[in-house]
C-alpha cells in the first residue's frame, strides 16, 4: 500500500489489539509507531474485514507501562463500596419554659389549655414552670383589709382557681405522655406570690396547719417543686423566680446586669415583658440571660394602659448544652391563633 511506512503483516495484530480497546499510548510505547499511523491502519482494516470501528475508542484510558496514572490506578486503595454518612453533632435538651400564669378567680382561664396543648405537641425534655403560677389576691399584703382591693377575696376561691389552672394545664400533657411514652421532667421554682401563704402563716402563726403550700397540689401533678429564690441549675442554665443583688436581696431587673452580676446562663421571670442579653466566657462559649414574667391573657389592675401593654408568653430553649441554647418566644396571641 503506497503512502505506508509498515506493512499488513506489522500492521495486522495491531489492529486487531486496537479494535479490541488496548490504549494507544500502550502500543505507541511498544512499537513506536505513531497514533495517527495506527489510526489510518485500523480504519482500512475495518473496511477490508467488513467491521465496524469500536466506539468509542478508548485509547486514552489505559496509561502507558509504568507511568504514574498506571502506578497510582495500580496500587492505589480502592474506592470504598459505602460511603459513611457525614458526622453530625449530638442535639442538645429541649427545654420549655412558662414563665408567670398568676392564676386567680375571676378570669378565662382557657390560656392554661392552650398552653398545655403546646407543649404536648412540642414534647420538650424539660418543663420549667418559674413560679407565680398562683397569684393568690387573697393574701396580697400591699392591699389593707377593707380596702376595694381586698373586697370579697377568699382563699378558698385562689386555691380552686390555681387547682383548675393546673388541670387545664397539664391533662393534654398526661394525656400525650400515655398515649407516646412522651415523659418530660417538670420542674416548679416557687415564686413570691406562692410565698405569700408561707409570709401569711409567719404573721398569723395560728394559720399553721390550716394553710399551707400543699393546698396547691403541684406535687400531685408531678412537679419538682423548688422553694422560692432557689436556684435550679439544668444543662448549665440557672432558673429562679429572680436573682438577687445586694445583701437586702433585690432582684436584678436588666438581663444584662444578670449576666455581669452571676457569670453564667440565666433565666429569670417575676418581671412583665422580656429582656435578653448575650456575652461569651473565658472559653468562648456563649452565655445568654432572659428576664420574662408573664405568661397571662388577663389585665392586672395595679398597672395602668401602658404598663399593661407588655409582651405575654412562653419560650422553647432548643439544643441546650453546658448554658448554650437556641431561644425561640411563643407569644399567647399565637396560641390563641394556633388553638383557639
Amino acid at each position: 500500500m503506497s503512502g505506508v511506512a509498515h506493512g499488513w503483516e506489522v500492521m495486522n495484530p495491531i489492529c486487531e489489539r486496537v479494535h479490541k480497546g488496548d490504549s494507544k499510548a500502550r502500543i505507541e510505547a511498544e512499537t513506536g509507531i505513531s497514533a495517527t499511523t495506527i489510526l489510518k491502519y485500523y480504519r482500512q482494516w475495518c473496511k477490508r474485514n467488513a467491521l465496524t470501528e469500536a466506539k468509542p475508542l478508548m485509547w486514552n484510558h489505559q496509561p502507558p507501562p509504568g507511568s504514574y496514572s498506571e502506578l497510582r490506578s495500580k496500587y492505589a486503595p480502592a474506592p470504598p463500596s459505602h460511603i459513611p454518612p457525614p458526622i453530625v453533632p449530638p442535639v442538645g435538651l429541649r427545654i420549655a419554659v412558662i414563665p408567670d400564669m398568676q392564676v386567680k378567680p375571676n378570669i378565662d382561664l382557657s390560656y392554661a389549655s392552650r398552653i398545655g396543648r403546646y407543649l404536648a405537641d412540642k414534647k420538650p425534655d424539660i418543663i420549667v414552670n418559674g413560679g407565680d403560677f398562683a397569684d393568690m389576691p387573697s393574701l396580697n399584703a400591699y392591699d389593707q383589709p377593707g380596702s376595694k382591693g381586698m373586697e370579697g377575696q377568699r382563699y378558698k376561691e385562689d386555691i380552686l382557681a390555681v387547682q383548675t389552672a393546673m388541670r387545664l394545664l397539664m391533662t393534654p400533657i398526661k394525656e400525650e405522655s400515655e398515649r407516646s411514652g412522651w415523659t418530660p421532667r417538670l420542674i416548679l421554682t416557687l415564686g413570691n406570690h406562692e410565698d405569700r401563704i408561707r409570709r401569711a402563716i409567719e404573721a398569723t402563726p395560728k394559720l399553721d396547719g390550716v394553710i399551707g403550700l400543699p393546698d396547691l397540689h403541684y406535687e400531685e401533678w408531678g412537679w419538682k417543686v423548688y422553694p422560692f429564690l432557689e436556684p435550679v441549675t439544668v444543662e448549665g442554665i440557672a432558673f429562679a423566680h429572680y436573682f438577687c443583688s445586694g445583701v437586702l436581696g433585690r432582684p436584678i431587673t436588666s438581663a444584662q446586669a444578670l449576666l455581669a452580676k452571676k457569670h453564667m446562663s440565666c433565666f429569670a421571670f417575676h418581671q412583665q415583658g422580656r429582656s435578653i442579653a448575650f456575652a461569651q466566657r473565658a472559653d468562648g462559649r456563649e452565655m445568654i440571660a432572659i428576664i420574662s414574667g408573664s405568661c397571662y391573657e388577663h389585665s392586672e389592675n395595679y398597672l395602668n394602659s401602658q404598663t399593661n401593654n407588655h409582651w405575654r408568653g412562653l419560650y422553647i430553649l432548643s439544643d441546650v448544652r453546658d448554658g448554650s441554647f437556641e431561644e425561640m418566644a411563643v407569644s399567647l396571641r399565637y396560641l390563641q391563633r394556633k388553638y383557639s
